[in-house]
């Protein structure tokens, strides 16, 4: 679909965010302004009403939200996109994200730009890409007792305890290897900017369809990162012989508990997120940006005798 036709079903906008600064405040306030300018019918998530009230319209909830609108607009940093999109993922309705964070991976308008850039998306002009989640559910017994799922990445590790856990892969039903680590990061072409970075996996491009598996301290030094197809459907299964009870993160922000002899399932989330990006958007420049880069080398003009 064409991004001026799918622009025109924009009439419906959620709007999200995290209260926690002044600043937020004031951008959700001009956001809002602009909406009523351009004539759309907004509702804001009900958090976001309940720490403003004086902004006095509709409100609901963030899944029904998820269902009821035609754009999602994000204001926040990566975390505060990260929650959103978890929550309203399984509608698939297109998000974009105006950065009151730090890195802004995924929140593309910085805020001293915002009523001409959200002008511009509501005019059609934007990029629209598509990316995967992961599901993840523990399993025991056979039964799945606890899911959830993830944008950046699912973390399989000690909790508290600074001690190795020991666990076995399997991959497609396919052994891989057994492993005495701090835990393991299932990540995401997403997620590769981000925790799986910091413990040394690659950068992923986001159009790949990829997972990103990067084992944290492993015993072994011949334990390296290993990429693998994103139809790949993997089983953690956690030995008897652990001396504590590992834990799994979902995009450092929400917690699953495991026991002993429990598998930790990972495998793509059913539906995808749909990214709003500016029409100049390029991946790299966010990197040099974002990850300190250097800059192209100019060619001197200066004339050596």
């Amino acid at each position: 679909m064409a991004t001026k036709n799918l622009a025109a079903n924009f009439n419906r906008i959620g709007v999200v965010g995290r209260l926690d600064s002044r600043s937020v405040e004031q951008s959700v306030h001009r956001l809002l302004l602009l909406l009523n300018q351009l004539g759309k019918h907004y509702c804001i998530e009900q958090s976001l009403a309940d720490a403003m009230p004086v902004l006095d319209c509709q409100s609901m909830s963030r899944p029904n939200l998820g269902a009821w609108a035609d754009l999602i607009i994000v204001i926040g940093g990566d975390g505060t996109f990260l929650g959103a999109a978890r929550d309203v993922a399984q509608f698939e309705v297109p998000m974009l994200g105006i950065n009151r964070g730090r890195l802004g991976f995924l929140t593309d308008i910085m805020p001293d730009e915002m009523e001409q850039k959200v002008t511009a998306v509501l005019a059609g002009e934007f990029q629209l890409e598509e990316r995967f989640l992961l599901q993840a559910q523990i399993r025991r017994d056979g039964e799945v007792v606890a899911e959830d799922c993830a944008f950046n990445d699912v973390v399989l590790h000690p909790g508290q305890s600074i001690r190795m856990i020991e666990f076995d892969l399997h991959i497609d039903n396919q052994f891989v290897y057994s492993q005495r680590s701090d835990g393991l990061i299932v990540s995401t072409p997403t997620g590769s900017t981000a925790y799986a970075l910091s413990a040394g996996g690659p950068l992923v491009h986001p159009s790949m369809d990829a997972l990103i598996l990067v084992p944290m301290f492993p015993h072994s030094l011949t334990n390296r990162p290993l990429v693998v197809g994103a139809n790949s459907h993997l089983c953690i299964r956690i030995g008897q012989q652990n001396n504590i009870a590992p834990h799994v993160s979902l995009d450092a922000q929400n917690h699953l508990a495991l026991n002993h002899g429990d598998e930790l399932h990972i495998f793509r989330y059913p539906q995808k997120v749909k990214l709003i990006h500016l029409t100049d958007y390029n991946y790299f420049e966010i990197c040099r940006t974002k990850l300190g880069w250097s800059n192209k080398i100019e060619n001197s003009t200066e004339e050596h005798e």
